[in-house]
């Protein structure tokens, strides 16, 4: 999906109604930019709730711990 928006006077944007239906945004909605090269990647933020197990299954065996830092 392709789709184009302005930046205003005031350096705002305009989501275009297909990008948000099609992304499931809703107003009130918090977003991070984060550079990409020359241009920017816009996500949402997630709940706390959206980010539960997401390390299930990660290996923990090869974790070290402060006190195997230099100081």
């Amino acid at each position: 999906m392709a789709a184009t928006t302005k930046l205003s006077s005031k350096f705002q944007i305009s989501v275009p109604k297909a990008v948000r239906e099609e992304q499931d945004w809703r107003a009130g909605q918090e977003f991070v930019f984060i550079p990409k090269g020359k241009g920017m990647l816009l996500m949402p933020v997630p709940d706390f709730e959206d980010l539960r197990g997401l390390g299930k299954g990660a290996d923990t065996g090869n974790l070290r711990d402060r006190s195997g830092r230099d100081a």
